[in-house]
Formats: structure tokens, sequence, C-alpha cells
């Protein structure tokens, strides 16, 4: 009777355990989230007073200054920098969302020999720098994609300074 007593004890313990576990992991990720909207927010705010100046323009002159936009446009993005393994997995990520859709953090796992847990604090250290990602959840696991219009200005006009063929070289090292 005591063994089993013990024993069902033990496993509830074990499922607090869990459940603490998770618990952490989602606040982490709340405040990470939290993080990333007051950026958005303070983003969206820059980008209003780019509107507000570039409507100003077009009131007095009847023309556009598309330079105007163009600045107005990259001041958001500009300044983010990246850690040469955030590059790394931008670059999984940005190549894999064109031939898969949506990519787990197993996918990009795959690529470089990390853990997921890694990849997923790396996918968050992104979020909260600005970079739009879309995560949705399907069965508890993540799917990520980028932007789409990020993604063209990215492929366009390179935004994040990625030096893409060094970079690559350093994740096909990996997976051979």
């Amino acid at each position: 009777m005591i063994k089993t007593d013990k024993k069902n004890l033990e496993k509830i313990e074990n499922k607090f355990e869990d459940l603490l576990t998770s618990i952490n992991e989602n606040t982490s990720e709340i405040q990470s989230n939290y993080t990333m909207i007051c950026e958005q927010d303070h983003k969206i705010h820059n980008l209003m007073e780019g509107v507000i100046s570039v409507l100003k323009e077009f009131k007095e002159t009847g023309k556009i200054n598309e330079n105007l936009l163009l600045k107005w446009s990259r001041r958001n993005t500009s300044s983010i920098k990246l850690s040469k393994r955030e590059e790394e997995i931008f670059l999984i990520l940005y190549t894999l969302d064109g031939k898969k859709g949506e990519v787990t953090y197993l996918d990009i796992a795959k690529r470089i020999n990390f853990p997921e847990d890694i990849v997923a604090s790396y996918i968050s250290n992104m979020l909260q720098k600005g970079i739009p990602i879309i995560k949705k959840y399907t069965n508890n696991e993540a799917h990520l994609s980028l932007d789409p219009k990020f993604k063209s200005l990215q492929a366009k006009e390179n935004i994040l300074d990625i030096k893409s063929k060094k970079i690559f070289k350093e994740i096909f090292k990996h997976t051979n």
C-alpha cells in the first residue's frame, strides 16, 4: 500500500514538474511577444510619422517623393543587426520557407546540428529584434514563415546586410 502511494505521488510530482516546465516556456514566449509588440508599436509610430510627412509633401506639391518613401520604409529595418548564428538561421528559414512553406524548429535544427530549443531561442531573439517571423501552432508544434513583404524586400535590397555566400558555406559545412 505504501509503495503504491509512493509511486502515485512520484507520478503526480513528475506531472507537476512537466506542467511547471511548460508554464515557464509559455511565460518566456509571452514575455518575448510582449517585447516584440512594444517594439512594433514604436515602429508603427515612426511609420506614421513618415506617412504624415509624405502626405504633407503630396498636399504641397501634388507629387509623391519616392526617395522619401524609400527612406521611411528602410528606417525601421536598417538598424537590425543579427549575430552570425541568427543570420545562418534566418537564411535557412528564408530558403526553406520558399521551398516547403512553413518551417519547424526541427527543420532548422537538422540543417545546423543544433537542438530545437536553441533554435527556438534564436528565433525568439530575432523576433525581439523585429524580424517579422510569423509563428503558427499546429498540434503544439511551432510552424514558422517570414512575412512575405519583408521577404520580398530582403530579396531585393538585402536590408539585413547578410553576406549570404559566406554563411551558405558555413551551413553546408554543417550538413555534410
